[in-house]
């Protein structure tokens, strides 16, 4: 009787175990997507178009994504430390992979709030591990505007 109940004391723990080490791939593909967006913004506002190409997934190779890249760093280059106001990301909760938009909202210095929105796509699962990549960035938003199905 004592051996049962010490074997399922140890399954119970193996099992809390596992599903902590699930959750943490879960949890730390939210933070790599915080992460890349921080990166693309602090490009942005850098006025550093390579950057903003090498955060995009394929943008180099794409026209429309170079001109946006050139876009955004021109319009959105602003001197000073950048802040993030908020993310929203693109899923709250994934084991798999998805295709979502986030919305970022983000100054520099003094300056009035920046909204944007990006294409994100996670792909793999949590048992191999979940990678992020950013597709698209948009123009600048309205600050109470949710994001456009097609930027």
């Amino acid at each position: 009787m004592r051996r049962a109940y010490l074997i399922a004391i140890a399954v119970a723990v193996l099992a809390f175990l596992a599903i902590s080490a699930l959750l943490a791939r879960v949890l730390s593909a939210n933070s790599a997507e915080q992460s890349a967006i921080t990166a693309l913004v602090k490009a942005q506002a850098r006025g550093d178009t390579g950057a903003i190409m090498d955060a995009i997934t394929d943008c180099r190779a794409t026209a429309a994504c170079r001109r946006r890249a050139t876009e955004v760093a021109t319009t959105l280059r602003h001197p000073g430390i950048v802040s993030i106001i908020q993310i929203q990301p693109s899923t709250s909760f994934s084991i798999a992979g998805t295709l979502g938009t986030a919305r970022v909202a983000w100054n520099v210095g003094g300056s009035l709030p920046i909204v944007q929105c990006v294409r994100v796509r996670r792909t793999g699962n949590v048992i191999s591990g979940l990678r992020v990549e950013l597709l698209e960035i948009s123009r600048r938003i309205k600050s109470d505007s949710a994001c456009p199905a097609r930027f």
